[in-house]
């Protein structure tokens, strides 16, 4: 497959202000965008954000280019990603498009698109329109300008699809629950369908500015909600990330449940009613533990590399329903077509109410093997993963843990950043090995 310029593992996205993130870019990328999708028929697209500062400036921009293309534009507003998913669909719209950087902080920003069937864009489509952007950007006659309006209802239409996830023989009535929204595109919906279904809501970062997303809260920042649920003498914590596609929870005691721990209870759950369709996806940063624990069920487990859209695509190879990285990134596509941190809460929710068990209870069945991960950033050009130092430093590490444990270095796909993992069944052993390579890999940018 050809490289790729602009897009990323989850579309294109960058330091607003700083190309590609400019106004100027993103129009002609909107442009370039409804040139392709009108090749194959397109006529209608919509776009939804976060709650970031910029995305009022890159909607306009990326409005005009469509526009200028002759594609109509549905305006949804904030929204969460897999909420302007499930509305592509529902709408008929020919794609989707997410302004959002995730779980990043509020000065990055970035664009990713969705099919008609909500799920991310061929690869084969997103390197037609890095092509169409070589070309100089035109404009189609004035009669054929495509018109922008704004859907009114997108936030209802999402909390009662999100409702529809839970069983109907199911309530929440008697949880209560902390609800970190990271003053992101779940402000005004997450609180609301747990609240809907019968629970007591503590709403945490639920009041976003345009600049406090993912600051100090939400799932990439846990102290703030365990804390929480601990004070409020909560049933669980339930996390969300600023676009709303990642999932942490919290037990009564405190103890941070994360994608691997959720997705043991999802697929258990799954296999004890007799709905498991197949195994489970997970990536080279899942634990170990997950893969043990699966096992002993019976249930079969294959790793993807890190992306959800990598998760996704093999599900699709195997048939499968159920994937899920580390993170937080949980797949249930007997549910929705992406990722979807309310409906995998929602899952986890009806395991607890269907067996009457605690979250802390649930968790019991899998055993977390102790992980380190080490960011390093680097800039530059430069293949900090190719030098010989950090040749040379991995293979020791991998040389002492002697099958006992795995190491993985990777770029991220989303920062500047190499991650470097270490895992095994000694955390002071794999803090230390982690610190060995990631020194390495500091003398090599």
């Amino acid at each position: 497959m050809a490289d790729r310029r602009y897009f990323g593992t989850d579309g294109v996205r960058g330091l607003v202000g700083k190309y590609p993130i400019t106004p100027e870019f993103v129009m002609k990328l909107g442009y370039a965008a409804g040139k392709v999708l009108a090749g194959q028929g397109t006529k209608k697209v919509l776009i939804g954000k976060d709650t970031r500062i910029s995305g009022y400036m890159l909607e306009s921009a990326l409005e005009a280019g469509f526009s200028a293309a002759g594609i109509d534009i549905g305006l949804l507003g904030p929204m969460p990603t897999p909420g302007i998913a499930y509305l592509t669909k529902t709408f008929r719209a020919e794609a989707g498009l997410v302004i959002s950087a995730s779980h990043n902080p509020f000065y990055d920003n970035g664009i990713k698109f969705f099919s008609q069937d909500g799920q991310k864009l061929p690869d084969a489509v997103e390197l037609a329109i890095e092509a169409e952007l070589d070309n100089d950007m035109g404009c189609v006659e004035s009669a054929h300008l495509g018109k922008a309006y704004r859907i009114d209802d997108a936030a209802g239409r999402y909390i009662e699809f999100c409702k529809g996830q839970f069983p109907t023989h199911l309530s929440l009535k008697g949880l209560k629950l902390v609800v970190d929204c990271a003053n992101g595109a779940t402000y005004h919906i997450a609180p609301n369908v747990f609240k809907e279904l019968g629970a007591e809501v503590i709403s945490l970062a639920s009041s976003p500015n345009g600049t406090n997303i993912n600051d100090g809260c939400g799932a990439t920042s846990m102290d703030m909600i365990a804390k929480a649920v601990v004070e409020h003498d909560a049933h669980l914590g339930i996390a969300l990330d600023g676009d709303g596609d990642r999932l942490m929870m919290v037990d009564h005691t405190g103890y941070v449940v994360d994608g691997d721990e959720a997705i043991f209870i999802i697929a258990s759950q799954a296999q004890a009613s007799g709905n498991l369709s197949g195994g489970v996806v997970g990536t080279q940063m899942s634990n170990m533990g997950l893969e043990l624990a699966l096992a002993e069920l019976g249930i079969p487990f294959e790793r993807s590399k890190v992306g959800d859209r990598y998760v996704m695509e093999m599900l699709k190879e195997k048939g499968w329903q159920l994937g899920a990285e580390n993170s937080g990134h949980i797949i249930n596509l007997k549910y929705t077509s992406t990722g979807d941190g309310i409906v995998a809460a929602l899952n986890v929710l009806a395991a607890v109410q269907e067996t009457g068990k605690t979250l802390f209870e649930l968790r019991q069945g899998m055993k977390m093997l102790p992980q380190i991960l080490v960011n390093v950033r680097f800039e530059g050009d430069n293949d900090p993963l190719k030098a010989q130092q950090v040749l040379d430093a991995t293979a020791e590490v991998n040389n002492i843990l002697a099958g006992r444990g795995r190491v993985l270095l990777r770029k991220s796909g989303t920062e500047p950043l190499i991650r470097v993992m270490v895992e095994g069944p000694d955390e002071a052993e794999v803090t230390r090995l982690a610190n060995v390579i990631a020194d390495a890999v500091k003398k090599a940018c």
